[in-house]
């Protein structure tokens, strides 16, 4: 990662919010590591350094500061564009994948040996996947101390530690205070047992009414619901299940989490992360297509619109499915059908691969060459040849979707601007997408419209999104 020094330090002297996450600003004379939009004093730049990572800070010996929190800064948008080695590395170790598989096993995922991925990794990030989970694994276990009740030992486990004595020794080290100390922050006693509220990071603007009703839209019972300020859902992760309720503010999203067991707190968090878009950059996004004059109101009064991820790559791919050439309203119905009878006011996660595919024909009321489709994704899936979560590699996960009877292009540039995260998609074919752009005045013909389209590289997810919001 190029981080050109000046761009850098006149980033921390303005304090500019944007650039959190892209880097990290670590004092010599203080040893400690900020975000670019810390409040303090902005330090000398012969006493400065800056870093790609928090851990590649911690590795050089600094200690994250206590004001600016810069563990809990949002990502870099930069693991969500990148489709390479590092991008999709850096989703997996996001997701846990290290601490549950540890780095033989991230390493497997990529198709590199365990030596090279070290390689790769320390080049770009200044520290090694181990380093990289191990920060964090800090901010995990930061995260339970402060906000839950559970002993400090429970929590060294369920961050992912091996032993107390490591967790101790990493808390100490990379905040420079004790577990029992960082514990004196913890929540009031009200708080609902067995819940984790967390502040979610994002860079502004964020359009969380565009947000809302586009998730509001496309609820099914038994999995999501959404009220006029707030989104919940069931998660299915790692360990086990669990339920979140979302709420945006206007600096941060406010989390809600309630987990069948803690070990599931980081994937949860980049989860939820992911499906609001919340690392996204959206002054670069709005800028490029404001360039547009068709989009330079749309954006001035609406900044800030992210795509609506997903939380579950299977479940997503099954929506999108049912949702060909039909409303959103009839593909509700029919995934309603699909789930069956709910329990009123129940959240659960959406049934995994394997449920799906033992379902009998008679469950799918749906067209029998839908419901073919739908259980070859499934039975793709459960045999492990497909993957849709958001660190496979997204050319090769496309071209496997399209090898499932009855998914197209539209289905499966569907699934990887959603599922996968591809910030370039656009669906030309889009009955919804043409008549957006016919409001704008743009051109709305397939082939025009893709011509058309090319000045808004590397975004056109986004503008597809104002297109259907324009439809």
């Amino acid at each position: 990662m190029d981080l050109d020094f000046e761009r850098c330090y006149r980033a921390v002297g303005s304090r500019d919010q944007r650039f959190d996450g892209w880097f990290y600003t670590a004092v010599r004379t203080t040893g400690i590591y900020c975000r670019p939009s810390c409040p303090a004093v902005t330090p000398k730049q012969e006493n400065v350094t800056f870093f790609a990572s928090p851990a590649a800070s911690q590795m050089a010996g600094f200690r994250a500061c206590r004001r600016c929190r810069p563990d809990a800064a949002p990502g870099s948008p930069e693991w969500d564009m990148r489709t390479d080695t590092v991008g999709r590395a850096m989703r997996l170790i996001g997701d846990g994948v290290v601490d549950r598989e540890g780095v033989r096993g991230l390493a497997s995922r990529l198709g590199y040996t365990e030596r090279h991925l070290h390689r790769i990794l320390s080049a770009e990030l200044g520290a090694g996947p181990l380093a990289l989970a191990r920060a964090q694994r800090a901010q995990t276990a930061r995260i339970l101390v402060e906000t839950t009740s559970l002993g400090l030992a429970e929590i060294a486990f369920a961050a992912g530690f091996r032993s107390v004595r490591q967790f101790n020794d990493t808390i100490q080290d990379v905040y420079a205070r004790s577990p029992s100390q960082l514990r004196q922050r913890r929540a009031p006693e009200w708080e609902e047992p067995g819940t984790i509220l967390l502040r979610l990071a994002f860079r502004a603007p964020l359009d969380a009414t565009a947000l809302l009703e586009f998730l509001a839209a496309r609820t099914l019972d038994g999995v999501d619901s959404s009220t006029f300020h707030s989104y919940s859902r069931g998660l299915r992760l790692p360990h086990g299940t669990a339920t979140v309720t979302l709420i945006p503010d206007e600096r941060f999203v406010m989390a809600r989490l309630w987990l069948a067991d803690v070990r599931d707190l980081a994937p949860a968090v980049a989860r939820c992360r992911r499906l609001l878009d919340l690392d996204a950059d959206p002054v670069a996004i709005d800028e490029t297509l404001a360039a547009d004059p068709a989009f330079t109101d749309q954006v001035t009064t609406n900044p800030g619109v992210r795509v609506p991820r997903a939380a579950d790559g299977f479940e997503l791919a099954v929506r999108a499915i049912v949702g060909q050439q039909v409303s959103v309203a009839s593909a509700r119905t029919t995934l309603t059908r699909l789930l069956g009878r709910q329990v009123p006011g129940h959240i659960a996660a959406f049934p995994t691969a394997e449920t799906i595919a033992e379902l009998p024909d008679s469950a799918f009321r749906m067209p029998a060459a839908r419901r073919a489709s739908v259980r070859a994704l499934a039975e793709a899936v459960a045999d492990g040849k497909l993957e849709l979560d958001a660190g496979g590699d997204r050319e090769e996960t496309v071209a496997r979707l399209l090898e499932v009877p009855g998914i197209g292009p539209w289905t499966a540039g569907y699934v990887a601007m959603r599922a996968l995260g591809d910030p370039d998609v656009l669906l030309t074919t889009d009955v919804a997408a043409q008549r957006g752009a016919k409001a704008l005045g743009l051109p709305h013909t397939p082939a025009a419209l893709e011509a058309h389209a090319e000045r808004w590289r590397p975004w056109r997810s986004y503008a597809l999104m104002r297109l259907w919001r324009s439809a």
